[in-house]
Formats: structure tokens, C-alpha cells, sequence
């Protein structure tokens, strides 16, 4: 079980991935994110999430090299994840999104490069682009994010090389078991997207009493429970003591009882988009 905030998991090809990192989702180019980023490297964090939509590629590249600079570390000691947009799917558009996203990122490899979207009749090319890169080692693992079980399905079924991570929309409103259970048994890690369910889940009466129980804030409790379901976490925050805070996690263990009324709150409930029903 996870120790500390350099605790990894293991990928199916050996790779290790950090259990926590910082997520930059809305968090706008420039010194926001610039210093985010190296907030979190400070504070002990070593993966980085970001994606090429977010439009803040340049500012996390900024920030990890300022932090490494800063901190004394080497690039191999930190996890930079970044995603191919759904106008990129395809196998030449995707090849050349990800040398779009490195340029920007300024980095020589990735530490995993995922699908943002199972756009339909264009992710299997990009998956296999994605085999590509990976072949070519300008990227450590690849995987997909918000595909649910018959895309993973879809996608393994000629694909050469399995997804190794899958990162979606998770929180106690959203439990997701039949995919944690198809990942678990296909050996490919899953991973949160929105844990805090954009905030919507802080005044929860059952997960503020557990906070009170623990002397824990109603975030910690959330990511501890993920952490709990060996569920890799990226929460979101740009304010240096929430993202100590996040990152905070590691000195309590909620109990059985306790993760099963947590696994009880699921309502199958999104924030965010179906990825069965979108339209971007």
C-alpha cells in the first residue's frame, strides 16, 4: 500500500506511476500553472498530469524544469503524463500532436501518453500511433482515458500492446465497479479523473462525518479511499496549502467498515461528459 507521496503502483510493463499527482485541468498558462507544478514537486508530489487541451503544456514543462533546477532531482525522477486531443485521433494527426505536446512540454520523452476520448472509428489508429511511440521509446507507457469496457475491449482486440492505464471520472458518486474490475483483471491500472467531483462532493453528510471521525478534511478522505480501491489519483489545485493538503494522505487508513460506506455513496452520477455521449 501506498507510503508516502513517492509511492508507486506497477504497470504492466514494469513501469512505476506514481498513486498521487497533481492534475492542471483549468489551470490557466502561465505562472498559475508554472507555480502549481512546482508547489507540488516541492512539497514532495513527482507526477504531473496534464493534456494538450488544457492548453498549459508549455507553463508544466516550465515548472518541472525550474523545479528539478530548484530541487536537485533528475527528470527520471518524476511522471509527466500528457493526452492527444480528439481533433488529433488518427495515426499521422496523433504522431504529430505528440511532437506538437513535446516541443511545448520541452521534454525528451513522456512518461505516459493516453487518449483523451474514445472518439469513434478514429481511437484505434491512434492507439496505434501511440504503440508507435512507445516501440520507439519516446514514451514509457500509453494508455487511454474515459473508455469504458467496450472500448477497452474494442481497443484490445488488435491492438499489440494493452492500454496500461485508464484514467477516467471517479469518486464516490461514481464507483465505476464493472470497469475497476475489468481493469484489475486485465492488468491495467485505473485512474481519477475530478476525485473531489469538482467540489460537489465537500458537503457530503456522510463523508464530513468520517472527515470529523478522522480529524481529516473531506478531501483527504476521498483520495484515501481511492488510495484504499488502488485507485491512482490526480487531485486538482493551484493553492500551495490544498495541494499539501491533497498530498496529505498517507498517515491514516480508513477502516473496512468505513470504505464500505464510502462504496455505498455510489450513485453512478457524472460531472462530466458520458463517454458514450459526447460531442467534442
Amino acid at each position: 500500500m501506498a507510503q508516502n507521496l513517492q509511492s508507486t503502483t506497477t504497470l504492466h510493463n514494469g513501469v512505476a506511476m506514481p498513486w498521487l499527482g497533481l492534475g492542471v485541468f483549468q489551470v490557466a498558462e502561465g505562472e498559475s500553472v508554472v507555480e502549481s507544478v512546482k508547489s507540488a514537486i516541492r512539497f514532495g508530489y513527482r507526477s504531473i498530469d496534464t493534456a494538450a487541451i488544457y492548453g498549459n503544456e508549455r507553463g508544466v514543462g516550465q515548472g518541472v524544469r525550474e523545479a528539478l533546477a530548484e530541487t536537485g532531482l533528475n527528470r527520471s525522477d518524476l511522471f509527466i503524463t500528457s493526452k492527444v486531443w480528439n481533433a488529433d485521433l488518427g495515426y499521422e494527426p496523433t504522431l504529430a500532436a505528440f511532437d506538437a505536446t513535446m516541443e511545448k512540454l520541452g521534454l525528451d520523452y513522456l512518461d505516459l501518453y493516453l487518449i483523451h476520448w474514445p472518439v469513434k472509428g478514429k481511437y484505434k489508429e491512434a492507439w496505434r500511433a501511440l504503440e508507435t511511440l512507445y516501440k520507439q521509446g519516446r514514451v514509457r507507457a500509453i494508455g487511454v482515458s474515459n473508455f469504458h469496457v467496450h472500448h477497452l475491449e474494442d481497443v484490445m482486440a488488435d491492438a499489440e500492446i494493452k492500454p496500461m492505464v485508464d484514467q477516467v471520472e471517479y469518486h464516490p458518486h461514481l464507483a465505476q465497479p464493472e470497469l475497476r474490475a475489468f481493469c484489475r483483471a486485465n492488468g491495467i491500472v485505473l485512474e481519477a479523473w475530478s476525485p473531489l467531483k469538482q467540489g460537489k462532493l465537500l458537503d457530503e453528510p456522510t463523508i464530513v462525518k468520517l472527515a470529523e471521525k478522522y480529524g481529516k478534511s473531506v478531501a483527504q478522505i476521498i483520495l484515501r479511499w481511492d488510495l484504499q480501491n488502488e485507485v491512482v489519483t490526480i487531485p486538482k489545485s493551484v493553492k500551495d496549502h490544498r495541494i499539501a493538503e491533497n498530498g496529505s494522505v498517507f498517515d491514516f487508513e480508513l477502516s473496512a467498515e468505513d470504505m464500505a460506506l464510502l462504496d455505498g455513496l455510489n450513485r453512478d452520477e457524472r460531472v462530466g461528459p458520458d463517454p458514450d455521449n459526447f460531442n467534442f
